[in-house]
């Protein structure tokens, strides 16, 4: 997780990401609740949004449309897309911007609708008329269900997380295999997490399933030419076979 420590200027100062950066809008675009599943119980997180291709490349074109319409408003001036992208502070620019909170799971709020979205910011060097905003205040009042149902005690108290300790890290962006005791902790899910999101009362509370993966043992069995044909334009292409393959062992002994 040193990445999070990394570029702490650029963080803190957006113009060095978009030279004469003067406005940065912040959109925010929904994903389902439905979980993707296999029909023998397993699943992964919703944001993956199977059968899509990754959010990434289909959020980045919608903001590209922005942009170039930006653009052609304010001839001569510059734009840059950030989807999860770059060291920019998405949900502290969210919070600034929308009508919106950060919640003890230190995820994006929206009254009526919830956590399931996500953020796309578009820089430019147009200086864009701005609305007066006033910063929600937080609504999570005395509710501490996702700081107690986190399995690996990630979230360490209210709006504070341990990152190297989160499932979404360990099953994706963390190298190596996972251990026996995070394979436990995982469940049924064998790639990220999304249990600080269901038990928050701002989200719905249905868990709807979609079947639209095979089987576990067909993920065991599968090859990489099949995994990219069927896989490797979706998120699930950030973790890869082998890592997906690897969280599979490691939770299968504990999901009987």
């Amino acid at each position: 997780m040193l990445w999070l420590a990394k570029h702490r200027d650029l963080r803190e100062h957006p113009h060095k990401l978009l030279e004469n950066c003067r406005t940065i809008v912040t959109l925010v675009y929904p994903y389902s609740a439905i979980k993707p599943s296999t029909p023998d119980g397993f699943s992964v997180a919703r944001y993956t949004e199977l059968p899509k291709t990754d959010y990434h490349n289909r959020l980045r074109r919608l903001g590209k449309d922005l942009a170039e319409s930006i653009k052609k408003w304010y001839p001569g001036s510059k734009t840059r897309v950030c989807v999860d992208s770059a060291p920019i502070l998405e949900r502290s620019l969210a919070y600034a911007s929308i009508s919106g909170f950060i919640g003890k799971n230190n995820m994006f709020i929206i009254p009526d609708y919830g956590s399931y979205l996500f953020l796309i910011e578009i820089l430019t060097s147009a200086d864009l008329p701005l609305l007066p905003t006033s910063p929600m205040k937080n609504k999570c009042g005395s509710c501490s269900r996702c700081i107690e149902a986190c399995p690996t005690g990630a979230l360490e108290r209210p709006f504070s997380i341990d990152a190297s300790k989160c499932l979404s890290y360990l099953t994706i962006e963390y190298k190596e295999e996972v251990d026996s005791i995070t394979g436990e902790q995982m469940g049924k899910c064998f790639f990220g997490c999304d249990i600080c999101q269901e038990v928050c009362p701002f989200n719905d509370r249905k868990s709807a399933k979609e079947f639209v993966l095979p089987q576990i043992d067909e993920w065991l069995r599968m090859t990489t030419e099949e995994f990219d044909m069927q896989f490797g334009r979706t998120a699930l292409a950030r973790a890869g076979l082998k890592k997906i393959r690897s969280n599979i062992q490691a939770l299968r002994p504990h999901s009987r």
